[in-house]
């Protein structure tokens, strides 16, 4: 297979992998719904390139997290046949906890450029 046809390969699972997160991932439906929201207010609010910057950023850190945090729990249900073990509930939980820090800051992002726009 050629260099340039195993890019675009490889691009194509990326993008089924994106599929898959938004059509089976409550949480990334969540996040996806909160990034258009931050997007709109941005234009809304006219925000300056600095704050699209720390938005975009942020959007995609998020998102970045919440595959990762994704694929995780799917390969570690699979290795254990998805019965409960202890070890691999404290790593679900801890890259659940990455997903959830990610969010947090986010939200202070947001509330740091749009609250002196609101009010």
């Amino acid at each position: 297979m050629s260099y340039i046809r195993k890019r675009i390969q490889s691009f194509s699972h990326a993008f089924r992998g994106m599929h898959t997160l938004y059509k089976e991932t409550p949480n990334a439906q969540i996040h996806l719904i909160v990034a258009i929201i931050a997007v709109a207010l941005g234009f809304l609010y006219r925000i300056s390139s600095g704050e699209w910057l720390a938005i975009i950023i942020t959007i995609g850190a998020v998102f970045s997290m919440e595959t990762m945090n994704t694929a995780l729990e799917r390969l570690s249900d699979y290795a254990c046949k998805k019965e409960i073990h202890p070890t691999i509930k404290k790593v679900k939980d801890l890259s659940a906890a990455a997903v959830l820090i990610m969010a947090l800051v986010a939200v202070a992002v947001g509330l740091i450029i749009f609250l002196p726009k609101i009010f």
